[in-house]
């Protein structure tokens, strides 16, 4: 497991349907390497600190095989790595690897998986496209949001290692999908409640679903 790629954007005000919104989805590559903060990237902004960004929040990745799934359903020209907001373009870190409360080594930072990524409408706007989250939701494909348990440095190119395994066999994959169905499988939904770190806000989602 490896960064293919290190992302990072500033906010920015952009038009979209003739409404100026400010947004940091825009990620950009970077050669150098970055100090990570507890609450996130040196360099990298969030625009909206409401639903991004955070303790639970402080770095997204996003696999490189998505993208070639993604290749497949949007035929477009411009493909880079960052696209989808993400912080590190990763390669071997899939939803469905990647236990909640797994914790990584990488560079010289350790981080710990929260939780998936949900999208907004920002989404649509990156990509110019007023279907981009529904189709976002059907492909389950969300990304990762993590915790940073010791601040350190990371860059393109650095090797990913799994130092503790998750003592709660649930994936990223897991809570999508029991999010997209409402909670209809009830032992999943407890399982996953049951995780005494599941982030404040994917536990009222969740909750309502009992």
């Amino acid at each position: 497991m490896k960064v293919i790629s290190l992302n990072i954007g500033e906010s920015k005000i952009v038009n979209w349907k003739n409404e100026n919104i400010t947004t940091a989805i825009f990620k950009k590559p970077i050669t150098k390497s970055c100090k990570v903060f507890v609450n996130g990237i040196d360099g990298d902004q969030q625009a909206d600190l409401k639903h991004h960004g955070g303790e639970t929040k402080a770095i997204y990745s996003y696999d490189i095989s998505y993208y070639e799934q993604w290749k497949k359903i949007l035929h477009r020209d411009d493909w880079s790595h960052g696209m989808f907001g993400e912080n590190l373009t990763t390669e071997g870190l899939p939803d469905n690897k990647v236990r909640i409360g797994n914790v990584y080594k990488v560079g010289s930072a350790i981080i710990k998986a929260m939780e998936p990524r949900f999208p907004c409408s920002k989404l649509n706007l990156r990509f110019n496209s007023s279907t981009m989250v529904k189709i976002f939701a059907q492909q389950k494909q969300n990304g990762i949001y993590f915790k940073v348990i010791e601040e350190g440095f990371i860059q393109a190119n650095d090797t990913i290692e799994l130092i503790e395994t998750s003592p709660y066999a649930i994936t990223i994959n897991d809570i999508v999908g029991c999010y997209y169905s409402k909670g209809k499988d009830k032992m999943m939904l407890k399982n996953i409640l049951d995780i005494p770190y599941l982030p404040k806000g994917v536990r009222k989602n969740l909750t309502a679903f009992l």
